[in-house]
């Protein structure tokens, strides 16, 4: 699969489109410096947003820009746009929690405006609450009901027991189920999207080293690998041992050995029994077990790297990787995305990603 051209134009034009309140400012296009977009795994997404606070006024002379509050207020609804000016894409909505006045050594004042996106309503309160017979998708539906979102759930209709949420925000506590059976949750859009680690995709891209490709940074690390993981418990009501065993269930994109093979081959077998997890029959502690192992497995080869400004390199976007030698050439999947835009530098997206397999295509 060949790199695709970000733009349909000779020029590559990037510069971010700001809504407030879903109407756009000619001041805030104008005085723009930076914006930076921050996503991870988990779901919550950040936004920092700078702008020149010193503007012209009728009279000639200069004043602070934003300080009436009309426009950059706390508690605006901010959504920005990002990519191709000619079809920008969303990459951002959420409400401006925060707003910082930075006065720098030998330049203007600068207006900082913090945001995040609506999961920022799910992480503020802690509740102790008992969820009985509880599925991740009843839970996952709760949650979006509240926030005001669509539900898009794949899967985990599974009854998983009682539940107790003890001093937890509902995000943390949602957060906690979906690492325990390796689901991931993100907010796209007015949509809550919630799915199996292994069915999640966000497209497909490919990026070529010293192309669109312009820094990286690729491990392989063999320091916390393992050849097998087993769960135990105990199941009080037909009174008798529960347990699991995974060598992997769901690695990931990618081909080539697994670092589990490595290990074994390159130094030795390597198992952890995970004994603090509470499981109460053989699949619980078999789902435990499978995300255990596949959670490390898929952290063998990570890639800190940065590319040309491209608002789909998402968290869940696979991505392949070419130019980087035959070891390290692979598809990766993306667990933490960085848009920036700056007035110097222009629009560059920094990502973190990780493979379980080496040596790969």
């Amino acid at each position: 699969m060949a790199e695709a051209p970000l733009s349909e134009g000779i020029l590559y034009s990037a510069r971010p489109t700001v809504r407030i309140d879903e109407q756009e400012y000619p001041k805030v296009t104008e005085l723009l410096l930076s914006v930076e977009i921050t996503e991870r795994e988990g779901g919550l997404s950040a936004l920092e947003l700078r702008v020149s606070n010193v503007a012209s006024d009728p009279e000639g002379g200069a004043d602070f820009a934003f300080e009436s509050g009309s426009i950059l207020t706390l508690g605006a609804a901010i959504t920005i746009y990002s990519g191709d000016e000619i079809s920008p894409t969303e990459i951002f909505r959420g409400k401006i929690t925060a707003l910082e006045i930075d006065f720098p050594q030998g330049g203007p004042p600068e207006l900082v405006v913090l945001a995040e996106d609506v999961f920022q309503q799910a992480r503020m309160t802690r509740r102790t609450v008992t969820h009985d017979d509880a599925t991740i998708a009843d839970l996952a539906s709760d949650l979006a009901n509240a926030l005001g979102l669509t539900p898009v759930v794949t899967a985990f209709t599974e009854n998983i027991g009682t539940q107790v949420q003890l001093n937890e925000s509902d995000l943390a506590f949602l957060r906690r189920l979906l690492a325990r059976y390796d689901g991931d949750m993100q907010v796209v859009g007015s949509e809550l999207h919630i799915s199996p680690r292994k069915d999640v995709l966000r497209g497909t891209i490919t990026l070529e080293m010293y192309s669109q490709l312009q820094r990286a940074r690729v491990t392989a690390d063999l320091a916390h690998q393992v050849t097998e993981v087993t769960v135990s418990g105990w199941n009080p009501i037909q009174g008798q041992v529960v347990s699991g065993s995974s060598t992997g269930a769901n690695l990931g994109p990618g081909s080539g050995k697994p670092g589990s093979q490595i290990l074994q081959d390159a130094l030795a077998e390597r198992k952890e029994h995970i004994g603090h997890l509470a499981v109460s029959t053989d699949a619980e502690a078999q789902a435990a077990a499978d995300a255990a192992f596949d959670q490390r497995a898929r952290r063998f080869v990570t890639i800190d790297a940065t590319a040309e400004g491209n608002p789909a390199l998402r968290v869940g976007t696979n991505v392949e990787l070419t130019g980087l030698g035959p070891r390290f050439d692979n598809t990766y999947y993306i667990v933490e995305a960085c848009h920036h835009w700056d007035t110097e530098a222009g629009y560059e997206t920094d990502f973190q990603a990780e493979c379980a397999f080496w040596g790969g295509n």
